[in-house]
This record gives structure tokens, sequence and C-alpha cells, in this order.
């Protein structure tokens, strides 16, 4: 089967799942807004598979993004608004635009200079639009994962020069701000401890930048490690005729430490 056999077949069948009469209710029921929370699960399901290097899974599980982008199109098609070939046709265009040293003859220097050219290009076409951004911040997407937005809205504010000159004085920052939470912990005022936590993580994300660290990777490695570690205690314990909420905190902590001897051995 062709590839425009295929996406053509997808298309289809979502047109006929969004039938009033003969489609499906759950379907035919849902909204841009409805479906916004799957599509937001379906592309960590992605990255999950990228992670795990479960091809197979990956497959499957960029089969179920591709069907929230054509859900996502079909409503606007019954709208009235624009089709599935709008939204192929809009990128299509758009890295050809956006990658003139590809498709074109301009000639970019370092990584640099091809960053400051996309930044242009993205600029001119929010320009085209009407799109006029009044501060450095605007266009930075409200509804990514807190993490993320404390990333990209710190290295927008880096490229105007809002920045720490290194790493090392971020982790003075850090310090600071770890200290003020402490104090409010200590005073039992848990709104200022609410905010001085968030600065805490805020700072966090600086420090992950400055490093060139994904924060969410690392985050989800970490809780991965959490959770094979939990998970040899769990296993030790059951070995004995013993579930976690029968045991003692320093029987978990000792298998908690096996489990990380293990990994490092």
């Amino acid at each position: 089967m062709s590839d425009d056999k295929a996406i053509d077949r997808l298309i289809a069948i979502m047109a006929r799942l969004r039938n009033p009469k003969t489609g499906c209710p759950w379907d035919v029921e849902q909204t841009f807004a409805s479906i916004a929370p799957y599509t937001i699960e379906e592309a960590y399901e992605v990255v999950d598979a990228i992670e795990r290097g479960d091809l197979d899974d990956l497959r499957e599980e960029l089969g179920d993004l591709l069907l929230q982008v054509v859900f996502h199109s079909r409503m606007a098609q019954e709208q009235g608004a624009f089709n599935f070939d709008d939204v192929a046709d809009a990128i299509s265009d758009k890295m050809v635009r956006r990658h003139p040293h590809v498709f074109g003859d301009a000639d970019y220097g370092d990584g640099a200079v091809k960053e400051a050219v996309w930044e242009g290009l993205k600029a001119k076409e929010r320009a085209a639009k009407g799109v006029h951004r009044a501060g450095v911040l605007d266009d930075v997407p409200a509804a990514l994962p807190a993490l993320l937005r404390a990333v990209k809205l710190t290295k927008r504010a880096a490229r105007v020069g809002f920045d720490w000159p290194d790493f090392s004085t971020v982790l003075a920052k850090l310090r600071e701000e770890m200290a003020e939470l402490e104090v409010e912990i200590e005073a039992g005022d848990l709104d200022k401890a609410r905010a001085e936590f968030g600065d805490v993580l805020f700072v966090c994300a600086n420090l992950a930048r400055k490093l060139d660290i994904d924060p969410e990777a690392a985050l989800r490695a970490t809780n991965a490690k959490f959770i094979r570690r939990f998970g040899h205690i769990e296993r030790q314990l059951a070995a004995q005729g013993k579930r976690p909420e029968q045991s003692s905190l320093a029987e978990m902590d000792a298998l908690w430490d096996e489990a990380k001897g293990s990994e490092r051995g």
C-alpha cells in the first residue's frame, strides 16, 4: 500500500467515525478541547517508546499520534476551516521556507548563525500573519509542561542578554533559593514555601539549560530508576512472604541500597 493510499484510508476512517448518523457516538461528540489531552498523552507515549528503544511500539504510538492530527483536521474540515491536506501543505511550505540552506542558495556558518536566521524567519512569518509580539516571552506556549516552559522562557530571555554568566552562578542561586525555602518551611508558612519551591524548580530549569540537559528527560530517567529500585524492594520482600506495608523503613532502605549497588556494579 502506497503512502498516499495509507493516509487516505485513515482520513476516510475518521470521516466515517465522525458521521453524525452512522459513526461512533463517542467520536462524534468530541471537540478540539476534549481531544487535546489525548493529543498530549499520545506525544508523551511516543517519547516513552523512543526512550525504551522499542521500535515496534514506536510505530504504533506514532500511528496514535497521527490519528490525533487526522482527528483535529477532520473537525476543522467539518467547520469549513481547513483539512488534512491543508495541514500537510502548511508544514511542507514552512520547512522549505525555514531551510533556505537546503532548498535554496543560502549558506550558513556555525550553529549560532543558523539559529539566528531561523528566529529571523519565524519573526517574518509572524509579521506576515499580522502577529506582532509585544514582549520577548509572549509566544512561549502556556500549555507546555511547566518545567519545559521554564527552560524555554529562560532561553528566550538569554537571547537578549538576561542570563547568568555561567552554571556556577546558577548553582549559587540554587543554594540561595533552597535556604529561603528552608526558612519558610521552618516558619510553617506553606503559601510562602510553595512560592519558594517554585523558585527552586525555576532555577533548576536554568541550571539544566546551562548544562544543556533536557530536564524533562532527566526526570523521566529518574522516575524509571525509582520504579526499578522500588520493584527490587517489592520482589525481595515478596520472596520473604511480605509486602512493603508489612516491612520497616529500615528494611526497605537496605533493599534500596542493594538495588543501587547492583545497578552500579
